[in-house]
């Protein structure tokens, strides 16, 4: 049997299987107008009940995250989309009925139940499906949508682990549900569902390959969009060490070069080179799966901070499959940093 986008590995959330007593506590604190943190397929999310302004508020000042970005509300099944969304059209259902559970967001016009402070003030909502154990128990349990970003601080490396969630946000969550590692490991593929004419605002779990076999037609990626969905800040995904990106057969040059100039630096070294030897601070060798890859991507860019590298030396994949997910994360990881 193919497996579909964002099919979890059994084997890895067996010791993570679902607790019912954590499960049913963690939904009651998001009643309570709570932060719970949950694992999905894709990263850690911080969640809030997502009709619920004050609450969904809270998830903006744990992040540091402007009120201007809109979150994405995560429910249970498509048949819940009632009152969420304003209306469905067929391209947008054939899609859901393809890739949900999964790592597929559609961006459709915002329904009644559905704050502004959720949308980040627009007319239109993010929602989907996601396809882990711990994910769906919970919102089960909770009976609602849930509005969550990445559980993380805004602009930083998402979390794939519930011990990244802790390390980060500490105290600002009630509640951190550990569901073991993300199986996917980048955030979910975000399409503009809005009319009839589809689009791909953010590559991610679900590539564009498979979204223009299930559809029949090719799928436009527009440079800039007027929709605002989550991951468009120039810097985003950034681990405190500054990110350059060159060709791959440079890599190891730009990264001696640096380490010779007094930088501590971290190599993503591309597979090409694996048996290479470089003189770095820091080197991890680089999976040939481009799913294995986007698995370990955010890992790889933590475990290079707390190596003490200042500097990341990197080479965006060619942008096929799950490649694209992971050259658009390294590209705003080496974006500029604001000013502070």
């Amino acid at each position: 049997m193919t497996a579909r986008p964002g099919d979890i590995d059994s084997a890895a959330v067996d010791r993570a299987a679902v607790d019912r007593t954590a499960i049913d506590r963690a939904a009651g604190v998001l009643r309570g107008g709570g932060l719970v943190a949950f694992p999905t397929e894709t990263v850690y999310g911080l969640g809030a009940n997502a009709a619920d302004g004050a609450a969904v508020t809270r998830v903006f000042q744990a992040k540091g995250r402007p009120p201007s970005h809109p979150l994405i509300v995560h429910l249970a099944g498509a048949e819940q989309l009632g009152g969420w969304v304003a209306d469905v059209s067929a391209p947008a259902r054939l899609l859901a009925e393809r890739f949900w559970p999964g790592p597929l967001t559609l961006v459709l016009r915002r329904g009644g139940r559905v704050p502004l402070e959720t949308t980040g003030g627009l007319e239109t909502v993010a929602v989907r499906v996601p396809a882990h154990p711990v994910a769906l128990a919970l919102l089960a349990a909770f009976g609602g949508g849930i509005a969550a970003p990445s559980a993380n601080r805004f602009g930083s490396v998402s979390p794939t682990t519930a011990a990244h969630v802790r390390a980060e946000l500490g105290d600002a969550v009630d509640v951190v549900l550990d569901g073991g590692c993300c199986q996917v490991g980048v955030e979910s593929t975000i399409v503009d569902a809005t009319g009839e004419a589809l689009s791909i605002l953010r590559p991610g779990g679900v590539t564009r390959e498979d979204l223009q076999a299930a559809l029949g037609r090719p799928l436009a990626v527009p440079a800039t969009s007027h929709i605002r969905v989550p991951g468009q800040h120039a810097s985003h995904y950034a681990p405190r060490a500054r990110v350059v990106l060159v060709e791959p057969d440079k890599v190891i040059a730009e990264a001696e070069r640096a380490q010779e100039s007094g930088r501590q630096v971290g190599v993503l070294l591309p597979p090409a080179f694996a048996d290479a030897e470089v003189k770095a601070h820091a080197v991890v060798a680089l999976p040939v799966s481009m799913p294995a890859y986007a698995r370990e991507l955010y890992a790889f860019l933590r475990e290079l901070d707390q190596r003490g590298c200042d500097l990341i030396i990197a080479s965006p994949p060619a942008e096929q499959g799950m490649g694209a997910a992971i050259a658009n994360r390294l590209r705003r990881a080496a974006g500029p940093r604001p000013a502070v």
